[in-house]
């Protein structure tokens, strides 16, 4: 199954300029934990991604003002994307390489026309992939590993 046939048609993101609020509040609305992050409403060149982790790692738990930060203080630039034409298959090896939970999906001229998320993949999985899928995803990082070791 291909990405395209997936993804769905709305996409919910932010600007580099919008503030954590702003990004936490679309979150919270549509019920999404991570917003591309594109240059404009009409280009929607990706810049980077927002998660909802990175709202609670960089704002609550530094108490800063979630009206006063940019999203482009707390954004992934660069982040790891599949094309609407990639296999489900495509998007479950890249993120169990890079242990992510979703990508934004990007067409050929760079604009992000949706995201697709480990739960896409599981709904249109076997069980038993599914179980893979998420072991793989959810294995802790090294220094994580090193971490939990010491502990």
């Amino acid at each position: 199954m291909l990405v395209k046939q997936v993804i769905s048609k709305n996409l919910f993101f932010c600007t580099p300029s919008d503030s954590a609020q702003t990004a936490a509040a679309t979150m919270k609305t549509n019920g999404v934990g991570a917003l591309p992050v594109v240059s404009d409403s009409v280009n929607r060149k990706l810049e980077g991604i927002i998660t909802d982790r990175d709202l609670c790692c960089g704002v609550v738990a530094t108490a800063r003002l979630a009206e006063g930060t940019k999203i482009s203080e707390l954004m992934t630039r660069d982040p790891i994307t599949c094309a609407p034409e990639n296999t489900l298959e495509d998007c479950e090896e890249l993120m169990k390489k890079h242990q992510i939970r979703r990508l934004p999906v990007i067409d050929k001229a760079g604009q992000c026309i949706g995201m697709i998320a480990q739960a896409d993949i599981a709904l249109h999985a076997p069980p038993i992939k599914v179980g893979r899928i998420l072991a793989e995803i959810s294995k802790p990082k090294a220094a994580q590993q090193a971490w939990v070791a010491s502990a």
